[in-house]
Parts: C-alpha cells; structure tokens; sequence
C-alpha cells in the first residue's frame, strides 16, 4: 500500500448499476473490500472510490445525504496525461450512462488560456467528475 492514498466515499442508489459505470470507465473492483453494502473501485495506485449503499453510507455520517441529482456537492478533478484521455474517459461514462454537463464559456477560455483541458460529466448519481490536463512546466 502507497504511503498515502485518496479513498473517496460515494453514497449510490443501486451499487449493482454504479460498479457497471466504474468498470466501464476501465477502473477495476477490489473484491477483498466489495460487498453487498459497499465496493471499493481502483482508479489507480493511490486513488480508490468507496461506493456505499446510501443505507451503508448513513452510518458514516449523521447530517442527511446530498441529493446529487439537483445539488452539487463537491467536484472530482482528476490530472490526466493528456487531451485525448480526457476525451476517452468522458465519452466513456457518456456511453456507460452519465451525462456531460456544460460550464461557463469563461471559464474554458480561462483554463485554455493556462493550456488546460478539461471536460466535466456526472455519474448515475450525479457525483460530479473534472477530468482535466494540463501540461506541468518542468523544474
């Protein structure tokens, strides 16, 4: 195990429906910390999701549930090596289901300005996701 590691924990409706999404997006399930309750998706060496039941999910905390679907509550940004994996990992959680959401034109032409390049969609469960690059000037 990695020094320090990213777990992100996401209340799902359907845990079936959102482990489908994961994999189709090419991230693998860790079936030693799956169950009927919660799956733990490997994005990388150091970054996994927790998917939770939303019943599971109550245990974690006592403060309701955001309802994703109509409310933001946080946006996943995630570095990658270049324009076109952003497009691929877009287009294919577009194919497995989710939905593109559009951004203010100001801030594209912000992050272009800068060289980024970013796309933004949502999960079944409306989590938002940020996949972006952006080229790293070197030291």
């Amino acid at each position: 195990m990695a020094n320090k590691m990213i777990f992100l924990n996401l209340p799902v409706a359907d845990l079936d429906a959102a482990k489908a999404f994961y994999e189709a997006l090419g991230w693998s399930i860790n079936p030693d910390f799956t169950d009927e309750n919660a799956a733990c998706v490997v994005v990388d060496d150091n970054i996994c999701l927790m998917l939770l039941t939303k019943e599971f999910y109550t245990t974690f905390a006592e403060r309701p549930i955001a309802d994703t679907a109509k409310f933001s509550a946080a946006a996943y940004a995630l570095a990658l090596p270049d324009r076109e994996a952003v497009d691929e990992l877009t287009d294919a959680a577009l194919k497995a289901g989710g939905t593109e959401e559009t951004v203010k034109q100001d801030r594209r032409a912000q992050e272009a300005e800068v060289g980024m390049y970013g796309r933004t969609f949502l999960d079944l469960d409306g989590h938002q996701w940020e996949p972006f690059y952006m080229p790293y000037p070197r030291a």
